[in-house]
């Protein structure tokens, strides 16, 4: 069996954190921080497939992690799922600006969760697929 891809998670609501667990392990690896700057110091540690951040958690927000991830070559491809109450357009267009490849407002629905992560997933694997086609020639 294919190794499962790993995903962290970070919020700084232990019950959404926990829930987040509960939704995403049965087919993932998951790896929960409590603030931003823990978010990083943990995908440094495991290079994870995916990054879901809440924005507004202590230390450091969401917004921020997310740019600081997508400015280090290492972290800068992983995608980056932002999880928040915050759903104004200003919000949501902050959040893509930070670098963020969705952008899913709270209260979330744990199967709508797993489709843009799976969704995602498929984004990407396209992608490898277009770039070894290319190298073929």
């Amino acid at each position: 069996m294919a190794e499962k891809k790993k995903i962290v998670v970070a919020d700084d609501e232990p019950f959404i954190l926990s829930a987040l667990q509960d939704t995403l392990s049965d087919d993932y690896s998951v790896y929960t921080a409590s603030n931003g700057r823990l978010a990083i110091e943990t995908v440094a540690k495991v290079i994870p497939d995916m990054i879901i951040l809440d924005v507004m958690m202590p230390e450091m927000d969401g917004l921020e992690a997310c740019k600081n991830l997508k400015k280090e070559k290492i972290t800068s491809g992983i995608p980056v799922i932002l999880l928040t109450a915050k759903g104004q357009i200003t919000d949501i267009e902050k959040g893509f600006k930070s670098g963020a490849d969705a952008y899913i407002v709270k209260p979330f629905s744990p199967a709508r969760l797993i489709e843009k992560v799976e969704e995602i997933f498929e984004k990407v694997e396209m992608r490898k697929k277009i770039v070894e086609e290319k190298k073929k020639g």
